[in-house]
């Protein structure tokens, strides 16, 4: 059995180029993974910590997981403009734009794929039409790697620089200081709570109550992956330009890593000391946050770089690979899997629901049970990427 997964493992590995980074395409992979894992627990009453996101300020590892995902969205950016054929800006940017637009279009694909059927009295067009969530992760990352293709096309490392500092500094310019108001007239400003921030404000003003995902924050209902807070996490995807322009270098694997291991731990070092005055906060995307997940995401990639480009330690990460070369499919299929387990019903209970209760809960318990389950949707969607991977069917947006 051993022997067998070992020449699986060696298949999918031989098919890429000998000159290939293995470890981004393994940390790519280990990131949509981590995603679908813990979107998909067998019940949400039974969840590990780690597994979850933090209430509000402060953060989990769970948290680092879409932070991740837009770091490597900008080094993939960086590694694909230095790849291709050059250009005209103008072609480039038409492609962003077209590109983007599709990835907004599939976040919306995502929210609007649901209808309950248990309910007689349902009515899609009030419940999901009237009331579309707008924003979302695909929609956060067809935003962000929009406004990067621009910043890539027209600052050189010194303007990219710039540019984190910019976003993260009028962010915080406006979160400490604009001030906002109620319906009633409270006067507000420099929060930083939960459903009380210039970010919030700003969703509630010109979402709308109803198209955002914490609908019953008050004094503001907003959403995690927000307006406001899109320019940090735009911070967050040109660190990952940075990033690969020091992969980019002329400097041996050894020097890479050894860069990549002094920016992360001095990023994470001031992001927790920042975390005193400026709240490390996911859903508001403090740059505090940036700077953690960032670092976080570098002391990742180094580490995949010396287990799979310097050690040769590669066997492990060929799942990964599968998982991480169609990451937008695997998105999108796990998306509507999980919810069509929750439409499909077995009596008066949906089938997500059916199966924990019968089969996982009683096999294995609360918490590892759902936590079962959640890795049984993994093994099953590798089935179908594997498939994929194995016909070269790569879902390009």
């Amino acid at each position: 059995m051993f022997a067998a997964i070992k020449r699986h493992c060696q298949q999918i590995l031989g098919g890429m180029p000998a000159n290939r980074l293995l470890a981004l395409d393994a940390l790519r992979g280990l990131t949509i993974t981590a995603m679908i894992l813990v979107n998909n627990p067998g019940s949400w009453s039974y969840v590990y910590g780690p597994l979850r996101h933090a209430q509000w300020h402060g953060w989990t590892v769970t948290d680092l997981i879409f932070p991740f995902f837009i770091v490597i969205v900008g080094m993939s950016l960086q590694l694909s403009l230095q790849r291709q054929p050059r250009l005209a800006n103008a072609e480039i940017l038409k492609q962003a734009l077209l590109r983007s637009a599709k990835l907004y279009g599939l976040g919306l694909f995502l929210v609007l794929f649901y209808y309950n059927f248990r309910d007689p009295n349902y009515s899609y067009v009030e419940q999901k039409i009237m009331t579309i969530r707008t924003l979302g992760v695909l929609q956060r990352i067809a935003l962000v790697y929009l406004c990067t293709v621009v910043i890539a096309l027209y600052c050189g490392t010194r303007g990219r620089v710039v540019a984190i500092l910019a976003l993260c500094g009028v962010y915080l310019a406006a979160m400490w200081w604009w001030p906002y108001y109620t319906e009633q007239g409270v006067r507000f400003a420099g929060m930083f709570e939960f459903g009380n921030s210039f970010a919030a404000w700003l969703d509630h003003t010109v979402l709308g109550a109803a198209h955002v995902y914490y609908r019953s924050a008050t004094p503001f209902a907003f959403d995690p992956e927000g307006l406001w807070s899109t320019l940090p996490a735009i911070a967050s995807c040109v660190s990952g330009l940075l990033i690969a322009q020091w992969l980019q270098t002329e400097r041996n694997l050894v020097q890479k890593t050894r860069g990549l291991l002094l920016f992360g731990v001095v990023a994470v070092w001031l992001a927790e000391l920042w975390h005193f005055v400026l709240p490390i906060n996911k859903s508001l995307w403090t740059p505090s946050f940036v700077a953690l997940s960032t670092g976080y995401c570098a002391l990742a990639l180094a580490a995949c770089i010396f287990l799979c480009d310097m050690k040769k330690y590669r066997l492990w990460a060929a799942p990964f690979v599968v998982f991480g070369a169609n990451a937008i499919l695997f998105f999108m299929l796990a998306g509507v899997a999980a919810r069509l387990l929750g439409m499909l019903s077995v009596g008066n209970s949906a089938l997500q629901s059916w199966l924990f209760s019968a089969v996982y809960q009683p096999l294995f318990g609360d918490y590892n049970g759902s936590l079962a389950f959640a890795l049984s949707f993994l093994a099953l969607s590798y089935l179908l990427m594997h498939w994929c991977y194995r016909r070269g069917y790569v879902f390009k947006v």
